[in-house]
């Protein structure tokens, strides 16, 4: 049997700690959580239970997030479960409201989670995160054009960082001796060449250096 979850989950800084603090917006799983789109897939997740029969089965978010942790860390399912009880961000990431001391499900639960979560409903869900992404900088690059033909100026953002090792490395600096020798070189290559039709008329040749 399959229930929604219909509580909607707090933001990460709302998260109850059992200590002061709150979680961090910047963490990994928390970038991770905003990126996936659970609630899309969660019906589709739900067809594969009974709406009477059966014992309520873990929420998608839970089991796609355990899957989703374990491959990440590479554990196994028992450390997979240990981890996400030590750790409040795990916790958050599979859709947990507050932390809690306890494993919020058994190991085993991760080899039925394999099983109803191919492949396939992978691939589908890699898709909508990546139209999702594309859609959302289509809207950006439209928004700043709209800004541009109302002559309203764009604010730059972020910092931009210059690294001296971006540079070409075949530039000299006006100190290197190097381009004296260089100068040389070529001061003799066209005086050897001037000296060629000449030959007859000069018996000596200039001296360059």
């Amino acid at each position: 049997m399959y229930r929604k979850e219909e509580q909607p989950l707090p933001p990460p800084e709302k998260f109850e700690l059992p200590f002061e603090g709150k979680l961090s917006p910047n963490n990994r799983w928390v970038i991770m959580a905003e990126l996936i789109p659970w609630d899309d897939f969660e019906e589709e997740y739900a067809k594969l239970f009974s709406a009477e029969k059966g014992a309520p089965a873990k929420l998608f978010r839970m089991a796609l997030g355990t899957l989703i942790i374990k491959e990440k860390l590479g554990t196994s399912d028992r450390e997979t479960i240990e981890q996400i009880r030590e750790n409040p961000y795990l916790q958050y990431f599979i859709g947990l409201n507050c932390y809690q001391q306890e494993p919020p499900l058994e190991s085993s639960m991760l080899v039925h989670f394999r099983k109803r979560i191919d492949g396939e409903l992978i691939n589908k869900i890699n898709k909508k995160i990546v139209k999702r992404e594309i859609d959302k900088s289509d809207k950006e690059v439209k928004k700043k054009d709209c800004l541009q033909e109302k002559g309203e100026k764009i604010k730059n953002k972020g910092k931009l960082i210059l690294d001296a090792t971006c540079a070409p490395a075949d530039i000299k600096y006006p100190t290197d001796l190097g381009i004296l020798n260089q100068a040389r070189i070529e001061t003799k290559r066209i005086i050897d060449n001037l000296y060629k039709p000449l030959r007859v008329k000069l018996r000596k040749k200039l001296r360059y250096f």
